[in-house]
Parts: structure tokens; sequence; C-alpha cells
């Protein structure tokens, strides 16, 4: 690849290999330089920064900004959500995101997220069980990986059981969405919009014993100090956004997780005979296969200088956290699994003000998740050739679109012991 802070901004690289060899695409860009101009998601030009020490200051840097007014004219589009879903944390600098996120980590302490794990595991259990009836081949994915943080978000949100049935196919089509039906995503957008207004509406008038009527209760709590305000515009965002992201981020590393274990059978046997590495295995997932390459999109509020690169003000800058994970300088043989080795500051799950506030969720999601699936399939397998995987081709996510798997019937099991 081509280094484009020497060949300028008018010359991106080609991201191809990012699509179809990321690691190795990455690895060759940090060894040619630390920032590199490259045609963003959005098919505008973006700074890619790659090597760990100038990510990991680029997530504390207050000059960029997540805030979409610093683009520069003519530059990052995005796709535009509506006022009542756009006002969230990813598109918010101190000190709106900073009273925001105050009232959001409250729902992920480490006590409430314990006492979630009991009802992650029946949730686990029951699809399983689903799987086990139909019987093999499934797909990992759709019958597995994919419900599961709906189910939990839809639980920890309170959202009836009635109303779940459209969520994973809203979220799919915002997240994968297909260009040949561009009206697919905008009504899925206009969908969401009309149900959470209706559930804040009823949940208004009924209160129930979850998150979104907290969040209701401080929204319209009159004592409440301005601090600790939410408009009603970010009040419906943070639905959309809890759901959003607290999907996504989970189906890939499941997705991820299981792949890389079935892959290295003797880690996979060795997790079975110690299942209390669960915890130490995912974080290293996280940082090895992590479901998010790239950090949320920043926008450089004034001229600045990342690894001795010049950024103009208005310029987007897209931060490599899969290149920075397998950053030698910081983890050697990155590209080798070991979940024995240091594993702090990996950045699958950013840094700073920015760190993902659902991250204590998604590990006990994940924990739980794969504890539950190598228990109950001992013999679980690929059920097509390797090079038959369907991956999303997509600078933003890192992840399967399906997993066949297959496994030994109970009876087989005990025919073979």
């Amino acid at each position: 690849m081509q280094n484009t802070a020497e060949t300028g901004p008018d010359a991106p690289i080609d991201v191809t290999p990012l699509l179809d060899d990321p690691h190795a695409a990455y690895a060759a860009l940090r060894e040619s330089g630390p920032v590199h101009r490259i045609t963003g998601p959005d098919g505008h030009p973006a700074w890619l920064v790659t090597r760990y020490d100038d990510v990991r200051s680029a997530f504390a840097d207050a000059r960029l900004s997540l805030d979409k007014k610093h683009a520069a004219p003519g530059g990052y589009r995005g796709f535009a959500l509506p006022p009542a879903l756009d006002a969230n944390m990813m598109n918010m600098d101190p000190p709106d995101h900073t009273r925001i996120r105050r009232l959001v980590v409250k729902a992920f302490t480490p006590r409430r997220v314990e006492a979630l794990r009991e009802p992650v595991r029946r949730v686990a259990e029951g699809l399983l069980d689903a799987m086990e009836e139909r019987g093999g081949p499934a797909d990992l994915i759709a019958d597995f990986a994919g419900p599961l943080p709906v189910i939990v978000i839809c639980d920890l949100l309170g959202i009836p059981q009635r109303d779940r049935h459209d969520f994973r196919a809203w979220t799919d089509a915002l997240i994968t969405p297909d260009p040949a039906k561009p009206q697919a995503m905008r009504d899925a957008v206009g969908a969401m919009l009309e149900f959470y207004t209706g559930l804040i509406r009823t949940k208004r008038a009924e209160p129930g014993d979850d998150l979104l009527s907290d969040l209701i209760a401080v929204r319209d709590d009159a004592t409440g100090t301005d601090g600790d305000r939410l408009s009603e515009d970010e009040l419906t965002s943070l639905a959309f956004l809890i759901l959003f992201g607290g999907y996504e981020n989970v189906v890939h590393l499941i997705g991820n997780a299981t792949l890389g274990l079935l892959e290295r059978p003797d880690r996979l046997a060795r997790l079975r005979r110690h299942p209390a590495e669960l915890p130490a295995v995912v974080e290293e997932f996280l940082r090895h296969s992590g479901p998010a390459p790239l950090a949320i999109r920043r926008f450089a509020k004034e001229d600045l200088e990342i690894g001795g690169v010049r950024i103009a003000a208005g310029d987007s800058v897209l931060l490599g956290i899969a290149s920075a994970n397998r950053d030698p300088a910081r983890f050697p043989e990155p590209d080798a699994f070991d979940h024995g080795r240091d594993l702090s500051g990996h950045l699958a799950l950013g840094f700073g003000i920015h760190y993902c506030v659902g991250a204590p969720l998604a590990r006990m999601e994940s924990a739980t998740a794969l504890g539950a699936l190598i228990a109950r399939f001992p013999g679980l397998r690929l059920a097509v050739p390797q090079g038959e995987l369907r991956r999303r081709r997509t600078l933003r996510a890192h992840g399967l679109i399906s997993l066949p798997v297959a496994w030994e019937t109970r009876n087989e099991q005990a025919f073979e012991a």
C-alpha cells in the first residue's frame, strides 16, 4: 500500500486490501507510516491512524470532535438520522456527552450487570434448546449470536415480547444496508422512530421496572438539576443507541470468538476443562479479532498533527482500532492468540471519555453465551469448508454474515463414549 502522507490528500490509498485481508493490510500500513489518506465508508476522504500510541492519544485529544458540525463543507455526510434519533453520545462532545453518559453508566454498574448474568444464561440456553431440537446444521449467527443481544437489550429496556419481532430486521437494515434497496434503510429508521415514540408514551403512562422507565423518570423529574436532565430527543436517541450499540458488537464478538475457538481445537479443549478462563479468552478475542475495526469518525476542530502528518480543520479522522490492537510495539507477537498475555490497554472498546459504556454487559453476554455453547455441544464443528464462510465486507465491522455449524447428537456422543 502507498503512504498518502507522501502522495498528498488527493490520492487516497486503495482500501480493497482492508476489505479482503484487513489484518495484513493494517500491518502494511503501520509499517509504511502512522497516518494515511483513504476513502472513508461514506465515500469521502478521511485520515486513517494506524499505530497504537497515536490511536490511543487521538481518543483523548479534545481537538478531535464527534460532532458533525465540525466537518468541512462538502466533506463527511454519513447517514442522516432524524433529530429524535441523532441526539446521542456517538455525535456529542462534552459537556453534553458527559451529562448523558453520567445517566447511562448507572445502567451498567457491576452489580446491575451481574444481576443480568442468570437471565442472559437462560436466554442462551433457550436458544440452544431450539437449535438442538431442530437439529444441525445450524447458522450460529442467525440462530444464536444474533437473537441473544436483541433479547437481552429488549429485556433491559422493557420492550414487550409482542413488539420484538421487527427489531433485528430494523437493526440489520441499518448495519448492513442493501445498496439495491436504499428505501429499506429509510423505512427502518422511520419504523424505529415511530416505535420508540409510542413506547416512551406508553411507559410514561405506565412505568415498569426497566431502564427505559428509569430514563423517562429522569427526563420528567422537574426537581432534578439541569445537569441531570434529558431533552425528549436525547431520551429517544438514547433508547435507540442502547439497542443499536448493544447489538452489533456482541453479535460479531460471539461469532468471531466461536470461529476462533473452532480453528484452535486445543484452546477449545482447554477452555472446556477450565471454563474460568472464559473472561480472559473473550478479552483476547476483543483484541485479536474485535468486532469494530474503526472508532466512530472524528473531525478536526483545528489544524493539527498526528504522527507528524498535518490534518486540516474539518477533515475526517478514523482511528484504526484493529490496527492498534495488533501493533507489535504494544503487543508482542500480535497475530498470535494468547489469552495469557497482558491485555491491559487494548482499544477494542475505546478509551477515555468515549470508552464503551456498555462494555461490562458486552463482556458478560459474550462469555456467558460462549460458555453455554461449548458446554452444550462438545462436538461442535464447522459445517462448511472455512473458505466458504461469508464475512461482512466493510470497513466498519469485522464479523461473519453466517457461521454454519454442526454437532454430534447426544446419542452419537453416548455411542462414541
